[in-house]
């Protein structure tokens, strides 16, 4: 036994004794009927961008116009942007309309909805029906053809025969 410098007397193990001793507190420490929830080692699918409402940015600006020289830095940082926010924000303010600080949808415009492209529609669907249409009366007359041809008659006096009759 030996006593440290605060007064508490300490054991002096051997090695095989130190050994089970660290192996004994290391099972005091796990229990088996314990779960340790793990960490979820998933990132996020998608990060998300963040928008600031026009007031936020107006607010901002007023702090940063107020700030003296160093103090802009720490409230950035305070604040977590960047200075081209600032510079950014600026801009749109002299721009002098509140809407330009609201924050805009990004992406291709949506093209405006010609009342007439649904018509134009309908009409080529019409089209094709009736040009398919077309294409079987005339199929079916030149099958007619080939076969009064086969048979030696003749359209032209077929008819004239029939009317006789």
């Amino acid at each position: 036994m030996i006593e440290n410098r605060s007064g508490k007397k300490l054991r002096i193990l051997e090695t095989s004794e130190r050994s089970r001793e660290v192996s004994k507190m290391a099972a005091e420490r796990t229990e088996p009927d314990k779960v340790v929830p793990r960490p979820n080692p998933e990132v996020a699918a998608r990060a998300t961008r963040r928008r600031f409402s026009a007031r936020y940015k107006l607010r901002i600006l007023e702090q940063a116009d107020g700030c003296e020289s160093g103090e802009v830095g720490a409230l950035l940082r305070r604040e977590g942007l960047y200075w081209s926010n600032l510079q950014a924000w600026r801009r749109q303010r002299e721009h002098g309309t509140l809407q330009a600080l609201t924050p805009r949808k990004r992406g291709r415009k949506a093209k405006p909805v010609n009342p007439l492209d649904r018509q134009l529609r309908q009409v080529q669907a019409e089209n094709r029906k009736l040009n398919r249409k077309l294409e079987k009366f005339e199929a079916m007359l030149d099958l007619q053809k080939k076969v009064s041809q086969l048979l030696g008659i003749s359209l032209a006096s077929s008819e004239e025969n029939g009317d006789e009759s």
